[in-house]
């Protein structure tokens, strides 16, 4: 399958007509290029389709009311519940991405008949190495602004592909600069969770917190090495910032996802680890085993930062989150105060409506250490960049000036804001 425009050796037979023109394929596969080289830019731009106040902390993403709270919700006090039985696709006003108003993001095939969705189009023209259509929590109403710092997200089930049917498809037609923009103008209000699938992504901002000693200079790790030595430019353009560290040297890891390798967000920088939130596998079994917002990041932790693969055999019994042993550290570091989980805020992509999920964990540095002493540089979906320093100057170029998925960068900047909670 092709990953990208059409190569100078393929037939030109299979891309232009009898007349020569481009094919409706090959000008979709074109604007899907073009997408997926410029979604930072794109994303910009659609975010000023949206009122300035829409925007969390002056960053593209979107939001809504009583979904950025005022002050950091331990991750415990968020409620979430799930009811099977909602509707996840076909209900009356639901824009599904297959009907009117979408033909102009899905092709015809050969035999002159429309691929069913947008999914369906990539699956045939440039299928991501990982891409899968596999069962969702559905994000159906959230309020992160309770009393007392508590928050409840409700869900349904839904599918991996309805948000690609609507969400990448939405971007697909702003690239292309389709006419009025009919499937975007038809979800209307992003943030209006019942008008779409709005399948929700965590995405976890992990901090190393190495705390400075009496009479430690600069900080050091214990094997003498000092934190964020081993940032280099890899992950938005420079060294160690040379601003203060306050009193502890903070650092944060960072995610380049591989356009080859993903179906959303490709190219970008994200904080990491970051997925969807999904049962680990189709079964019956794992809706209610999985259906746990730590469980679904200890098992990004494993993919994203170790390099394991998503497959817990799962298949064939429920995950014994009790009897994993990285599942069991991690929880008991998590029991021991060593690491600490805030939610700070939903948002909403304006290019690609990708709807996350924004949390902040703190690792006491020996504990990172020992739990990520196998931390892979590459894993399924792109790069991982350890040791970025979390000051003042690299927030600012990473929220202001580099390619950081809109999400990524109201996190960033959500956590610089309440850094003294975080990092206390």
């Amino acid at each position: 399958m092709s990953s990208g425009p059409p190569s100078s050796h393929e037939t030109p037979s299979s891309h232009e007509t009898p007349s020569g023109r481009a094919t409706p394929s090959a000008q979709w596969l074109r604007v899907r290029a073009d997408l997926k080289l410029r979604r930072f830019e794109l994303a910009v731009r659609a975010a000023q389709e949206y009122p300035p106040a829409a925007r969390v902390a002056g960053t593209p993403l979107l939001s809504a009311p009583r979904w950025i709270p005022p002050e950091p919700v331990p991750l415990d006090a968020v409620t979430i519940t799930l009811d099977p039985g909602a509707p996840a696709r076909g209900q009356h006003g639901v824009v599904t991405g297959r009907g009117p108003g979408s033909e102009g993001v899905r092709p015809p095939r050969s035999d002159g008949s429309r691929y069913a969705g947008y999914s369906e189009a990539m699956a045939a023209l440039d299928r991501p190495a990982v891409f899968a259509d596999l069962p969702t929590y559905r994000l159906r109403a959230a309020d992160l602004s309770l009393p007392g710092r508590r928050g409840t997200l409700a869900f349904g089930l839904g599918r991996y592909f309805d948000g690609l049917d609507v969400g990448e498809a939405c971007a697909h037609e702003f690239a292309a600069g389709v006419p009025e923009l009919p499937l975007r103008r038809a979800v209307g209000d992003p943030c209006e969770l019942r008008r779409r699938p709005a399948n929700l992504a965590i995405s976890t901002l992990t901090i190393r917190l190495a705390r400075r000693r009496f009479g430690d200079v600069g900080g050091t790790r214990a094997d003498g090495t000092r934190p964020g030595a081993d940032a280099g430019s890899d992950a938005g353009g420079g060294n160690r910032d040379g601003d203060g560290d306050g009193d502890g040297a903070a650092t944060i890891l960072l995610h380049r996802r591989d356009p080859a390798k993903v179906g959303h967000a490709g190219g970008l920088l994200q904080v990491v680890p970051t997925g969807v939130f999904q049962p680990s596998g189709p079964a019956e079994w794992n809706l209610g085993n999985d259906f746990d917002l730590w469980r679904s990041i200890t098992r990004e932790y494993s993919e994203e930062l170790l390099g394991t693969a998503e497959e817990y055999g799962s298949e064939r019994r429920p995950i014994d989150y009790g009897a994993w042993p990285f599942a069991v550290d991690l929880a008991r570091a998590r029991g021991s105060g060593s690491v600490r989980a805030w939610v700070l805020g939903l948002g909403v992509d304006p290019l690609t409506f990708a709807t996350d999920l924004l949390v902040a964990a703190v690792f006491e540095a020996p504990v990172f250490d020992a739990l990520f002493a196998g931390l892979v540089d590459t894993n399924a979906e792109g790069a991982v960049h350890a040791g970025v320093p979390f000051t003042e100057r690299t927030v600012q170029r990473l929220v202001r000036r580099e390619p950081v998925q809109a999400a990524g960068a109201a996190l960033i900047a959500l956590a610089w804001k309440h850094r003294g909670e975080l990092l206390s």
